[in-house]
């Protein structure tokens, strides 16, 4: 406990991490000479501290907030844009619209090009592995091409062993068979023979998951949004928008991470 506590730590992140400022914010005020270690006007960008030294902004002293040692960010991903870095074919990707300041940032899992919705972001190799690896509640609203039948039914209940799961899937991926496990939940909002509407619950992020699911039964996935992520939600926020994770968020998550160690 000792050792994690005397663990060096970079000046401007150490600051990005307990305060409002961001990393590229915290450098400006160092190099202003606004930052004191111990006392001590520090303008050295590539400056260290452990949890031991104090950190003060002119007056106020920063303090390790136990609850962000981490950075987590929202974004409310439009159709059309790739949750990647970059693309090799020039598409759109979510680097294109978030803040610069999030652009070293991983995503937590993926949405594809035509999906939308809630895609978190961290700065933490360890807390991106842990979620996107978890079997966390994920929430999504789907429109498909045709009726949900009992066998869909069926198999939301009890899961689905897929030799072939190639429908729904990118015409590039590798990836042939697939386990589904049981949805956690789902309601059937509408049911037509041109078009249904369903919300489902499940725990797992495989790739193409739920396009797969539905196309084994024939059914084409024509819109699919993800509202919740292990019980952070979009709310109200709009459509191409970010937002930092609220108190609670970081609380409710620092408890999972905690309990999942």
């Amino acid at each position: 406990m000792n050792e994690e506590k005397e663990e060096l730590i970079r000046l401007n992140k150490f600051i990005s991490h307990n305060s409002n400022y961001s990393r590229r914010e915290a450098d400006k005020i160092i190099e202003e000479g606004k930052v004191l270690i111990n006392g001590n006007i520090v303008t050295n960008l590539s400056t260290k501290v452990s949890i031991k030294d104090e950190v003060k902004i002119g007056k106020r002293t920063i303090k390790e907030d136990k609850n962000r040692m981490y950075t987590v960010v929202m974004y409310n991903k439009p159709k059309g844009e790739l949750v990647t870095k970059h693309d090799p074919k020039g598409r759109k990707v979510i680097f294109d619209s978030l803040d610069k300041k999030f652009k070293h940032f991983m995503p937590i899992g993926r949405l594809d090009y035509a999906s939308e919705g809630l895609v978190l972001l961290t700065d933490s190799v360890e807390v991106a592995d842990k979620l996107m690896h978890s079997n966390l509640e994920r929430i999504y609203k789907l429109k498909v091409d045709g009726e949900i039948h009992s066998k869909v039914e069926e198999a939301m209940v009890h899961g689905l062993e897929l030799e072939d799961a190639s429908s729904g899937a990118h015409e590039k991926s590798k990836i042939r068979s697939m386990n589904f496990e049981p949805f956690i939940a789902y309601q059937i909002l509408t049911n037509g023979k041109n078009f249904s509407k369903i919300k489902v619950a499940i725990s797992e992020g495989k790739n193409r998951e739920l396009r797969r699911f539905f196309g084994h039964f024939g059914l084409e996935v024509m819109d699919l949004k993800r509202f919740e992520f292990g019980g952070i939600s979009l709310n109200n926020l709009p459509t191409g928008k970010s937002r930092y994770l609220t108190k609670d968020e970081y609380k409710d998550l620092r408890r999972f991470l905690n309990s999942d160690d």
